[in-house]
């Protein structure tokens, strides 16, 4: 029979609390064992005395007997000084996965074409084409007729202006011009009261 020294967890939900046990490798997590040898309660700080308790005597008992510790258990029986852990080493842990090297590889390559491109952009003056002048040109000349006519809308109106605002004038309707009709004779009548 395989005997292990494990964890059993107790507690309610989000306050867990261990006891150390030894159990059967087969017997569930929390099920049935056949000896409890401590207590971790996590909870507590990591200098309280009372974090981990740990009954030293059977603990040796059953380590000379064959039962293996599981990792954290092991961890404590180091601390306690009954059974030194050796340290694990794992170098590939952080080494990324062979296609997140690929995506590397073709992002490093695209950055080196953009910047071998980037510097060829630089060293080399980019030839100006002429439909690029003659379309310059052309623009300069609107802007120079805008600017005229700008400057045209700021003087003085020119006779064929007023001649279009007058004929505007005459288009609009008389039913717009009777108020103002309306107006004036009361206007007429309040300056003879004042003269009076």
């Amino acid at each position: 029979m395989a005997v292990s020294i494990r964890l059993s967890r107790g507690g309610s939900k989000k306050r867990p609390y261990y006891r150390i046990v030894v159990a059967d490798a087969r017997s569930p997590r929390d099920g049935s064992f056949i000896e409890k040898i401590g207590t971790y309660n996590p909870l507590l700080a990591k200098d309280d005395a009372n974090r981990v308790t740990l009954n030293g005597e059977r603990a040796k008992h059953w380590l000379s007997v064959g039962a293996q510790p599981t990792d954290r258990v092991a961890r404590f029986l180091d601390v306690a000084g009954l059974r030194e852990r050796a340290a694990r080493n794992n170098p590939k842990k952080a080494e990324p996965g062979e296609k997140a090297k690929e995506r590397l590889e073709e992002k490093a390559e695209k950055l080196a074409a953009a910047e071998a491109a980037a510097a060829e952009a630089a060293a080399a003056p980019a030839p100006v084409e002429e439909p690029a002048v003659e379309e310059a040109a052309a623009e300069a000349e609107t802007v120079e007729v805008v600017a005229e006519a700008v400057e045209a809308a700021t003087e003085e109106p020119t006779p064929e202006a007023e001649a279009v605002v007058e004929a505007a004038a005459e288009e609009v309707p008389a039913a717009e011009e009777t108020p103002a009709a309306e107006e004036a004779p009361a206007e007429e009548a309040g300056e003879e009261k004042a003269e009076g």
